[in-house]
């Protein structure tokens, strides 16, 4: 397996802090979270030093903005500003040399099923341009399931599956977010999965522990091809790592 880490660890920190940190701590892979500092928007010209990516033996994934973001937004305008720092996050991975990006499938805020079922056809279209988008520009766009809560739609590995299959795009599969259903495994079981996010919980709550510090099957982990591990601490991650490593053997 191929492990990462997100920089959500090393937030504020430089691209180049990113790369020499996962070069010296022997990672493969890197995502990058586009929010805050590093939103596609303020960081697409040269001076911006995207060109250190060539100098590193660091597959990179990116992660797009989302927070106050929604592609299921019942607000058009929100849906098209979506959908548009979505393609700015497909731009950003075609000039560093990302392989992928990783977007999340929308919410409601009005918890009524009629609600919902438009929510998921806006979420769709929505999604489904931004994958024609990224398809064109050579990037794999990548949707990614969310914890178990009515609001959040691709709560379960039958949504997701539906998402990836009417959008058109690939899958990131977050273990810990599987972790607050029922069924975990099942989301191993979804097609075109490019990547998974890694952490723990209590199986209750999405609380990104390091590996081994709550319920998830670390069995579910043996594998897998691409693993990021998605939390807010560097050292958590160091941990995660070598729990990993620890499973391989």
């Amino acid at each position: 397996m191929k492990i990462g880490f997100s920089t959500l660890a090393l937030f504020m920190k430089s691209f180049e802090d990113f790369l020499d940190k996962a070069t010296a701590d022997g990672f493969d892979l890197m995502e990058i979270l586009c929010e805050g500092p590093y939103w596609p928007r303020n960081i697409q010209s040269p001076e911006d030093g995207l060109e250190i990516f060539a100098s590193y033996d660091v597959d990179v994934f990116l992660h797009a903005p989302t927070i106050d973001l929604n592609p299921a937004s019942m607000n058009p305008g929100i849906r098209d500003e979506t959908l548009r720092q979505i393609t700015e996050t497909v731009d950003l991975a075609s000039k560093i040399g990302a392989e992928a990006i990783t977007t999340h499938p929308g919410m409601i805020h009005r918890l009524e099923d009629r609600i919902r079922d438009m929510g998921k056809y806006f979420a769709i279209e929505t999604l489904k341009e931004a994958n024609e988008y990224a398809e064109d520009s050579g990037v794999i766009l990548s949707v990614e399931n969310m914890p178990h809560r009515y609001a959040y739609f691709c709560n379960t590995a039958q949504e997701h599956s539906y998402f990836i299959d009417q959008c058109g795009c690939h899958a990131t599969v977050d273990l810990g977010h599987a972790n607050t259903t029922n069924d975990p495994a099942s989301f191993l079981e979804l097609e075109k999965t490019y990547y998974y996010h890694l952490s723990d919980n209590n199986g209750k709550k999405d609380q990104h522990l390091a590996l081994g510090d709550g319920t998830l099957d670390l069995n579910l982990i043996n594998g897998i091809d691409r693993g990021i591990i998605e939390l807010d601490n560097y050292d958590n991650v160091i941990k995660s790592r070598n729990v990993l490593l620890n499973l391989s053997k």
